[in-house]
């Protein structure tokens, strides 16, 4: 079976004709051996995903009530945490006022490089934004935090001090405005991954009478139950 220079082409075309010669001849082997290399020829090897369910991390945005903390080196006086207002505005030391809302830390980052180069000579900036979240109910420290949005639900409740004895972590639920906010998410959960807000507050409830008084409520079965077996007799 010769082989023509037509046949350098394609790897498929330069298959499929020599499986029509071969066919021709009625080479058995020839036949069987082409039919293989086709098979892995013709088939592209696939490129491994993303793992099923992965969840997809997008930048956090700045938004009022966010709090900015700045961080530039040598320079402990223009460094510090900066609040967002209400209309979105943050003032910074040296350059004033400005508009934040809309823009992911690494944008900010690179607005104050721009407006520092005119103070500074090749200012070195780190911009880090923070969730001001109130953690209230069953925990032992319930207070405001400010947290990065990277900061898990569980690391959330790790800083109030954890659920107490009484508390419920696996019920939590989120408040705004005085109304319940409806989410799905488990301890694992980053505040980033969430609508979760500044602001927001995060409630731990109390586990149900029953669970926080297991003993009494097994001593009120028990004595139920003798009751009624000697009533009986």
């Amino acid at each position: 079976m010769g082989i023509k220079p037509s046949d350098f082409g394609s790897p498929a075309h330069r298959i499929a004709s020599l499986l029509e010669r071969a066919h021709r001849r009625g080479s058995p082997i020839a036949l069987s051996l082409l039919a293989t290399l086709a098979v892995h020829v013709r088939a592209p090897a696939q490129q491994p995903g993303p793992p099923a369910g992965a969840p997809e991390h997008r930048p956090a945005l700045l938004q009022p009530g966010d709090v900015v903390r700045l961080r530039i080196w040598r320079e402990p006086d223009l460094s510090g945490d900066f609040p967002v207002d209400e209309a979105g505005v943050v003032v910074f030391p040296k350059i004033g006022p400005r508009r934040v809302t809309r823009q992911s830390p690494d944008m900010l980052e690179n607005q104050l490089v721009r407006a520092y180069r005119e103070y500074l000579r090749n200012p070195s900036i780190d911009v880090v934004l923070l969730r001001r979240i109130n953690v209230l109910g069953a925990v032992r420290n319930p207070n405001v935090y400010s947290v990065d949005p990277t900061t898990t639900l569980a690391e959330v409740l790790a800083m109030a001090g954890g659920a107490t004895a009484e508390g419920n972590a696996e019920k939590i639920e989120v408040y705004r405005d005085g109304r319940k906010v409806p989410l799905e998410f488990n301890p694992r959960t980053r505040i980033g991954d969430t609508p979760i807000r500044s602001g927001d507050h995060i409630y731990v409830p109390q586990r149900s009478w029953l669970l926080r008084n297991s003993g009494i409520a097994t001593l009120i079965s028990t004595s139920v139950t003798l009751f009624i077996a000697l009533f009986i007799r």
